[in-house]
């Protein structure tokens, strides 16, 4: 199974757009791994992962023909995860597209509601490029042949997050953010989901920080995910594990970054890295 990490960063992204901060001025000239656009990946080219606004910028960057996508999953609703009014424009005139052609979209309540608003101004000759499936937080579905798991995630109660577990072919990848530590009703259900994933990719929102408390992810935070889901038989020493999604509130460029990282025995993400497993 292969993950392509199309964005990486937070909401502000890095350098964050309005910021002058040390760590954006520091990432704005090194360029390369240091420059993060908002949170996106892609499993085997097929199972897109959130959709922000810079969808179209990571389709750009990294030839993605969009029209081949047909399965999305997202996270949340927060914009950087979010942007409803990019489905606006596979409908008819917008798009020139085959007839059956359709993309789904599983996402639970919040982010339902915003993207069901986009498509009411649909034409009828457009309603089957996009359609739309609720989910809840713990609900399993299957797209195109891969078994999806949507967990609650520790995010803010009101956008009903969710982080999932892809499983095909007796390979399985583990996508939590955005999310703090995990909550105990999420450990227990990862205990029934009984899989050792080949690959975990952790919010590490915070990067090199001390703390472990929150609604995002350290470096130290995700220490303590990955050894408990060693101890519970999730993972092993086989398991590649992935720091992802940072601000610049971290305080610490990819390279400064990176080098933490290497020694804890993550992989640091950045725009642009394929893993497969």
């Amino acid at each position: 199974m292969k993950i392509q990490y199309l964005g990486t960063a937070a909401a502000e992204g890095i350098p964050a757009i309005f910021c002058q901060c040390e760590t954006c001025k520091k990432s704005r000239k090194a360029g390369g791994k240091n420059i993060r656009t908002r949170s996106q990946a892609l499993i085997d080219d097929t199972i897109l992962i959130d959709l922000p606004a810079d969808t179209y910028m990571h389709s750009l960057v990294n030839n993605i023909d969009l029209s081949k996508i047909h399965t999305c999953i997202i996270t949340h609703d927060h914009g950087d995860h979010l942007y409803p009014l990019e489905i606006a424009n596979r409908r008819n005139g917008f798009a020139h597209l085959d007839d059956g052609d359709t993309l789904d979209i599983y996402v639970t309540t919040p982010g339902y509601n915003k993207l069901a608003l986009v498509k009411e101004k649909f034409d009828d000759n457009s309603q089957h490029r996009v359609q739309l499936h609720k989910i809840e937080q713990f609900e399993s579905f299957v797209a195109q042949g891969y078994e999806i798991n949507a967990f609650k995630a520790y995010h803010s109660e009101l956008c009903e997050p969710v982080f999932y577990a892809i499983k095909k072919d007796e390979k399985s990848i583990l996508y939590a953010h955005d999310t703090g530590i995990f909550l105990e009703e999420t450990w227990d259900a990862l205990k029934k989901y009984g899989t050792k994933f080949d690959l975990v990719s952790l919010d590490c929102t915070f990067s090199v920080q001390p703390w472990t408390e929150g609604e995002h992810m350290t470096l130290k935070s995700n220490a303590i995910v990955r050894d408990r889901l060693f101890e519970m038989g999730l993972a092993d020493e086989n398991t590649v594990f992935v720091a992802n999604h940072f601000t610049h509130n971290g305080m610490a460029t990819h390279d400064e970054i990176k080098k933490v990282a290497d020694e804890m025995g993550f992989i640091t993400s950045y725009d642009g890295m394929v893993i497969e497993v």
